[in-house]
């Protein structure tokens, strides 16, 4: 199998705030964006004759793609019509067995593999990547029922279920007519179900099991993250990290690199040209760091961590394990920070934040992320007006892109703050902030006389 079409068109709207300024398929997961991770790992496999489908934020797909392996077309949806409408635009004039994967789907290559592999051993009308459900809601999925490796339904946030569709599919080409044919809504849903009229891919493999067709439902092995909501990312992090820390074999040291005698390192480092690690420094666990990245005086990372290119890293500032820098961000004094941040995130002066961090956030002096609850429990969000109980990072803090902080401005556990928005001097946000919103605190103010007179002189 040699072709796919992948899918990054949906305007992302439960990714709020990461989708203002970039289709969600474009956002970074260890400074990698996820559809280049996709891209990338596909073209890795032999499957390097790529369509990728976009629609709302295409400039942020096409400059995440920029550069990469395979040969790759892009195809506009003309409308946002469903996840079966963009498969089959890309699908168009595909004369082979192809691949349907969702550009914002983080997952191992493996799981890549071994699907194509299964598919093209049986030869089904199609196959679907399947991953447990664990302790997460059906409701929040796509189900999909199983009787060992045989697909026998699909249900859209049902009330039951073991396993969810993980949004990578195998198609034979004759199974194009399932995508077009699409009832245009999804039918396989609880009684009292409510989905949006648009055509569901996962309605099309339902219509061939209706039609006694064979769907392979090939377990994933491997990791597999759907970037859906905000706090996918933490856990998309987490899961690539924790991946290269298992394929790193050795340290990579250019020549060019410079590492003090008086620092501690503990992990593995694999640096690119002109980094530094200078003295007092601290890293406990394995390090990757790009070009021109430096840690200095004193600074304490908690490895594993991602460092990107022209980061600085000093004057005794903490970041956390399993944490992922941007290129040219700056941790200054006692600065803690943990999570993810993007390129160009400022973080002077004793902040304390963990969570998600967009592009060019500038956090002023003693800016505070409450991530702990008096009652010591996780918060519950909205998202779409809807309820949700994130499984991790529910308390976490969430920063749009290009927003900043004023000193000793507080968010509260689990807020987030939108794009383009200011968090004034000695705010403190109990609530999420939207987009392009100025928040100041009003200070009411008593002067009174005084002076040594009042101390009996």
């Amino acid at each position: 199998m040699r072709s796919a079409v992948v899918l990054a068109a949906g305007a992302g709207a439960k990714f709020w705030p990461y989708n203002v300024v970039r289709q969600k398929a474009a956002f970074p997961i260890a400074n990698v964006p996820a559809v280049r991770r996709m891209v990338d790992s596909l073209a890795q496999i032999g499957v390097d004759r790529i369509a990728v489908v976009t629609g709302a934020g295409e400039p942020s797909v096409r400059a995440a793609l920029r550069g990469c392996a395979g040969d790759v077309r892009y195809v506009r949806q003309p409308a946002p019509a469903g996840t079966a409408d963009a498969a089959l635009c890309g699908a168009a004039g595909l004369d082979e067995d192809f691949l349907v994967v969702y550009g914002d789907v983080v997952t191992d290559p493996a799981n890549l593999r071994e699907l194509i592999r299964r598919f093209e051993e049986e030869r089904p009308l199609a196959a679907a990547l399947v991953q447990p459900l664990g302790n997460e809601r059906p409701q929040d999925w796509l189900v999909a029922h199983t009787e060992g490796e045989q697909l026998v339904g699909v249900e859209g946030h049902g009330r039951g279920g073991g396993y969810r569709l993980c949004g990578v599919y195998a198609l034979r080409t004759d199974a194009v007519g399932l995508l077009r044919d699409n009832p245009g809504v999804m039918h396989s849903v609880p009684v009292g179900g409510m989905p949006p009229p648009e055509a569901e891919l996962a309605q099309s493999l339902q219509v061939a099991l209706d039609e006694g067709q064979p769907v392979l439902a090939i377990e994933a092995a491997g990791y597999c993250v759907d970037l859906d909501k905000p706090w996918h990312i933490l856990e998309a992090n987490y899961q690539v990290i924790e991946a290269m820390r298992r394929e790193t074999e050795g340290d990579m040291i250019p020549a060019s690199a410079r590492i003090h005698d008086g620092a501690e390192i503990e992990g593995r480092v694999v640096l690119g040209e002109n980094c530094v690690i200078g003295n007092r420094v601290v890293v406990r666990g394995d390090l990757w760091m790009d070009a021109g990245g430096s840690i200095t005086n004193g600074a304490i990372v908690g490895g594993p961590a991602v460092i990107g290119r022209g980061a600085k890293l000093r004057d005794y500032c903490l970041i956390g394990g399993h944490s992922s820098l941007g290129t040219n961000g700056v941790y200054g004094h006692g600065a803690e920070f943990s999570g993810v941040a993007l390129d160009k995130v400022y973080c002077y002066h004793y902040c304390e934040v963990w969570g998600v961090v967009g592009l060019a956030v500038d956090f002023g002096a003693a800016t505070v992320c409450g991530n702990l609850r008096f009652d010591d429990g996780e918060t519950v969000w909205r998202v779409k007006g809807r309820a949700e109980m994130p499984r991790i990072a529910s308390n976490a803090a969430y920063f749009g892109d290009f927003c900043r902080t004023g000193v000793n401005a507080i968010l509260m556990p689990g807020r987030r703050v939108g794009v383009y928005s200011c968090l004034g001097a000695g705010v403190v946000a109990y609530d999420d902030v939207p987009d392009r919103q100025l928040v100041t605190v009003r200070q009411e103010l008593e002067t009174r006389t005084w002076g040594p007179e009042r101390y009996g002189w």
